[in-house]
């Protein structure tokens, strides 16, 4: 069985929500991004120990958050050492239109894993109209009003979020094995 973490940020409980399926799925750990964009050295640990990473963040105004960017840019350290070559990655986002340049997140999170030297895993090939029924394959997207709270998440997002971190969890356990 391979170790799969979530990390990722949440400014209104949306992101978490979706983090929290995802990592049901992946039979994961959660990590948060606090709100000053930080991780204790406890969650850099976890990630360090892990098989698979998969990204979260809210996309506000067309990309992941300050925090996350922040997130993303100490990771610098773990490129330095590739520490994290050859780990299984993952992303997800949500946003409040139904496009909201939420593809704009998910490449930063797949040009993140390409320049840790990480392995990415896009959405399988189902598109059912219920799960994955915002037709994403480069990650997970997910989408809610504006001023709807996080329990009004589409369950058809919530259901794609679980599959998505089945599929991860699946990946990694496959390259563990190899």
């Amino acid at each position: 069985m391979s170790k799969n973490v979530v990390v990722y940020h949440s400014g209104y409980g949306h992101t978490q929500r979706v983090a929290e399926f995802v990592a049901r799925g992946a039979q994961a750990e959660l990590v948060a991004i606090d709100a000053d964009g930080n991780l204790s050295d406890a969650d850099w640990a976890l990630l360090d120990a892990a098989d698979a990473i998969i990204f979260g963040s809210p996309t506000y105004m067309g990309m992941a958050s300050w925090q996350f960017k922040k997130f993303a840019d100490a990771t610098s350290k773990k490129w330095f050492a590739s520490a994290w070559k050859d780990k299984v990655a993952g992303g997800f986002t949500i946003s409040a239109s139904p496009s909201g340049d939420k593809l704009s997140t998910l490449q930063y999170f797949i040009t993140l894993a390409m320049q840790n030297g990480m392995i990415w895993v896009g959405q399988s090939a189902l598109n059912d109209g219920t799960v994955n029924r915002l037709g994403s394959y480069s990650g997970l997207m997910a989408q809610v009003g504006p001023t709807s709270p996080a329990s009004e998440i589409p369950q058809s997002d919530l259901d794609t979020a679980l599959a998505y971190g089945q599929r991860v969890a699946q990946l990694a356990a496959q390259l563990r094995r190899a």
